[in-house]
């Protein structure tokens, strides 16, 4: 398993921290739509996609591995959408979502 055990403690509302914990549960190389963790905590997939884009690690939060029901999505991380790409690449991410 590839993960981070770095200690975290950003200031965060409940639904930051459930929406966190949720990111944290996909594995390395897979991914879940914005829909899915959106129904799993009870919320919109926009506030799904909010909360990706204000995520202030996003390589240690894996956000990149949040993606649209037809696609990539979006990516606020450095370089955008092309390291959200490049990241789905290395982790081996199914190429039917690139």
């Amino acid at each position: 398993m590839r993960r981070f055990t770095i200690p975290l403690a950003p200031r965060a509302t409940p639904f930051q921290h459930a929406f966190c914990e949720a990111l944290f549960a996909i594995p390395y190389g897979e991914t879940r739509s914005y829909g899915r963790i959106a129904r799993g905590l009870g919320v919109s997939p926009q506030a799904v996609g909010r909360a990706c884009a204000a995520n202030p690690v996003p390589i240690l939060i894996p956000c990149h591995r949040v993606v649209a029901a037809n696609g990539p999505g979006g990516y606020s991380g450095a370089g955008g959408i092309a390291t959200k790409l490049a990241l789905l690449l290395l982790e081996g991410a199914p190429q039917r979502l690139l």
